[in-house]
């Protein structure tokens, strides 16, 4: 059972995690790529196309993070399978996660939301607020990345590589 619920919590992680942090990469320079003035609305002028990938790429950041809790559920079922549930490294992990989610849930996402108004409002985007976005953005993907890190390494377990 524990090799299934490890196959499903990687599997989720792939599918769930890593579509978000592409998506999430992506959606800053694809804010800066419209053109000032083009409706939200889409429409048939220059740039609807670039307001249409930005709102997709939102949709797929939220889509993916609620589909991304499976992935911390797997894990701790995987964990309490395995005997870990009290190891530094998985304690390290986890902490980690609530980080990265939590950074999802209060920064990434509404920053995406305020920049998706400006652009349907026809403002201009500030380019320091795409900066920000893209720093919390990163922060959130260097927390998923060591937590990649950790799940691989496993320092100190006694189960570990």
């Amino acid at each position: 059972m524990t090799k299934i619920l490890l196959s499903l919590h990687v599997l989720a992680a792939i599918l769930a995690v890593g579509p978000v942090t592409v998506a999430a990469s992506m959606f800053p320079a694809a804010v800066r790529r419209v053109p000032v003035g083009v409706a939200a609305g889409g429409g048939d002028g220059a740039g609807a196309g670039d307001v249409g990938t930005v709102r997709l790429l939102h949709r797929i950041c939220r889509v993916y993070a609620g589909l991304g809790i499976a992935v911390p559920v797997l894990g701790f079922a995987t964990g309490a399978s395995m005997g870990v549930l009290g190891d530094a490294w998985l304690v390290a992990s986890i902490t980690l996660t609530a980080a990265a989610a939590g950074l999802l849930v209060a920064f990434v996402l509404p920053r995406q939301e305020e920049l998706l108004e400006q652009l349907a409002d026809l403002r201009p985007v500030e380019r320091a607020r795409t900066a920000r976005l893209a720093m919390f953005t990163g922060v959130f993907n260097l927390l998923w990345a060591t937590v990649t890190v950790l799940m691989i390494v496993r320092p100190g377990s006694t189960t570990g590589a």
